[in-house]
């Protein structure tokens, strides 16, 4: 194992921490956002969106980028990028300077998002054995971090302007850091003419990249769903006061942060394929506890575990399209896209079911999704070697069914 390898899982770890970090301080400080341009929550959503269509427009984007430049490339721009863009949210002087802030910071979070991913990918490739779930462990570390941060901001009196600048400019000189760690994506074999570098991009992804991505939105799905409504359930159908009720997200990002800490030595044990089928369904019965709890303390509790069964899926399958092809970037940028849409489409669809019928109805969407998920992973090709099967990257007929040829990338001892 060398010092440069190291260097680079250190490196791709910190990624995740600093993306986490940077979005968590974009999120937790919107009331402060809304109070400072005295927006109302209509219009803090349109921002959101604004956001969140900015990544998705990125993410498909990266498709072709990605085969081109690689992640390393695209995280030595995109990373500066968003400290830059989150510092621009901070100076936004009115609500049409906010959305064309916080659409250019969504932009740059998408392409460092799927970078990352492919970076994490690279390096688990280069190791011989998973660690994209830990890595992923990071973004929760900095989600978590950024909330702390954030409370010790608003107890100092620090303003929205001031916090953000701070954690912006503090993020930059680090993006900078960390872009002498990563690993050139490795491919062997290169398109030896202009026409074919050309024609590459283009090429047709294997159809598992897109069972992978359904699985993707399910779980982003699911885990939008608790970002979004499990403050207004506890309070607004269980009667949670407000400090318990702000609790139930803390509690199930620690939840997640735990599994994803657990996650690649789970993986190593039992294979993708079996603990994604058991986390989709683990998924679907402790959300189901959720939505049954009498009272808000049991729900809150329940969050725990919820955090616990999903957190590995977007990291265990984010991983696998990350070997199903020779070049990592372009299937994580679709799998990446699609778990996005439905990190858009969630809120959306439980805030019209809520109107139509109840909160408590409406969360069963994410019960729903969790079987879903269970039974889209069945579909995943088995591996024939081991648990892992980082060296197996697919079915060896899907691949030769798709058109797809089959590489293999030299392991690190």
């Amino acid at each position: 194992m060398t010092r440069a390898l190291r260097t680079a899982r250190f490196g791709a770890i910190l990624t995740f921490v600093l993306a986490g970090l940077m979005c968590g301080t974009f999120t937790v400080r919107l009331p402060a956002l809304a109070d400072k341009l005295q927006l109302s929550e209509s219009s803090v959503g349109v921002a959101l969106l604004a956001w969140g269509l900015g990544a998705l427009l990125t993410m498909q984007v990266m498709r072709v980028v990605m085969a081109r430049v690689g992640s390393r490339g695209v995280l030595r721009a995109g990373a500066p990028l968003c400290a830059a863009a989150l510092a621009l949210v901070a100076f936004a002087p009115s609500f049409p300077a906010v959305m064309v802030a916080a659409t250019l910071f969504g932009m740059a979070f998408g392409a460092v998002d799927v970078a990352m991913n492919a970076q994490g990918s690279v390096v688990e490739r280069a190791y011989g054995r998973s660690l994209m779930s830990g890595m992923h462990a990071g973004w929760c570390v900095g989600a978590i971090s950024a909330g702390l941060l954030g409370t010790a901001a608003i107890a100092a009196g620090l303003s929205l302007t001031a916090h953000l600048t701070v954690v912006a400019l503090g993020s930059l000189p680090l993006t900078l850091a960390l872009s002498r760690t990563y690993l050139p994506d490795g491919r062997t074999s290169q398109p030896d003419s202009a026409a074919a570098r050309a024609k590459a991009p283009r090429a047709r992804l294997p159809r598992v990249v897109y069972l992978l991505g359904a699985i993707t939105f399910g779980a982003f799905m699911v885990e939008g769903a608790v970002a979004d409504w499990n403050g207004l359930y506890l309070r607004g159908t269980l009667g949670a006061p407000e400090a318990l009720a702000a609790l139930g997200y803390p509690v199930f990002e620690a939840g997640m942060l735990i599994a994803r800490l657990s996650g690649d030595r789970l993986r190593g044990r039992y294979g993708a394929r079996g603990l994604i089928v058991a986390s989709g369904a683990a998924t679907a019965a402790t959300f189901l506890v959720v939505i049954v709890a009498p009272s808000a303390l049991a729900a809150v509790t329940g969050m725990f575990f919820v955090g616990l069964a999903v957190a590995t899926i977007s990291p265990m399958a984010l991983s696998l399209a990350g070997t199903a092809t020779a070049d990592p970037g372009p299937a994580i940028a679709q799998a990446g896209a699609m778990g996005y849409a439905g990190l858009l489409l969630g809120p959306v669809v439980i805030g019209f079911l809520s109107s139509a019928t109840s909160m408590r109805a409406a969360l069963v969407t994410a019960v729903v999704l969790g079987v879903l998920v269970a039974v889209v992973a069945r579909l995943l090709p088995r591996s024939r070697t081991a648990p892992l099967a980082l060296e197996t990257r697919m079915d060896a007929a899907l691949m030769k069914e798709d058109g797809v040829e089959s590489h293999r990338l030299p392991m690190a001892a």
